[in-house]
């Protein structure tokens, strides 16, 4: 019943933001404490707790995500949480598990979102009411970080919670809601004004991102080079999450400006 609910709950997520707007994992890896600073952000639906979307923690208190996971919560009132817990739902029924530390805070929407194509001011924070204390936290790029350096040889490293894919021959059919915090490396394959085209193609190695993953980190680097910069957050893809990752630059005037708001930008 309660997987029923939470599918019933994507469904929902889905039509309220759009067929491809609400992004988890897909051909990746156990985070296993890699980055103890992203977090999945919750919803409660009829008294049940529900994966929604991902962020990182960037101070003790500031959560970046993407606009579309915080734009018009308040209003349908849906009750928004945060948890930086690595499992969240480890008998894997739906719902978020009773044992989770839970964060309550206070969402705020990118003013100029949703823009346009060109640049969907796709960007949000969720501001804790209590500090949360880490050994290290996500960092913001300095501007225009990704127009000077080499995409062709550079990797990226992806995080999140929600659904996951890990059979790249089937449609939706083989995917599945997401229990943990996973990672992923991707390469990247265009670059423009707002947004950074990256691959998630299984068949040439890359992981990607799917529904649950919105608002999720694209970290720079990856192994032994991965940084804790984020260049870059998860907005949307193709529809079955095994082709292309389309995310939201934060190095842009535009997204550094608004996060400026919250908390010191390089």
């Amino acid at each position: 019943m309660k997987k029923t609910t939470a599918l019933m709950a994507l469904g929902f997520i889905v039509s309220l933001f759009g067929a491809a707007a609400v992004w988890a994992i897909t051909f990746g890896q156990p985070d296993n404490g890699r980055h103890p600073f992203v977090g999945s952000l919750v919803a409660e639906f009829g008294g049940e707790t529900f994966q929604w979307c991902s962020g990182t923690l960037v101070s003790p208190t500031v959560v970046v995500t993407a606009a579309h996971c915080l734009f018009g919560t308040e209003e349908e009132g849906i009750p928004i949480s945060v948890t930086f817990d690595e499992i969240i739902d480890a008998d894997a029924d739906g719902s978020i598990d009773a044992g989770v530390t839970l964060h309550a805070g206070t969402a705020f929407v990118n003013p100029l979102f949703p823009g346009t194509s060109n640049d969907p001011h796709d960007v949000a924070v969720f501001v804790l009411d209590e500090p949360v204390t880490m050994p290290v936290y996500g960092e913001l790029p300095r501007l225009g970080l990704l127009d000077s350096i080499d995409k062709q040889s550079t990797l990226f490293t992806t995080v999140g919670y929600g659904t996951v894919r890990n059979d790249k021959r089937r449609g939706p059919h083989s995917l599945e809601l997401g229990t943990r915090r996973l990672f992923a490396v991707q390469e990247a394959l265009a670059l423009n004004r707002a947004w950074l085209t990256l691959s998630m193609n299984p068949s040439t190695g890359n992981g990607g991102t799917c529904y649950g993953d919105s608002g999720g980190p694209h970290f720079l680097g990856a192994g032994t080079s991965e940084t804790t910069t984020i260049v870059s957050v998860t907005v949307t893809g193709d529809r079955f999450c095994r082709s292309t990752d389309e995310t939201y630059r934060l190095d842009t005037a535009s997204a550094l400006s608004f996060l400026s708001e919250f908390v010191t930008v390089p």
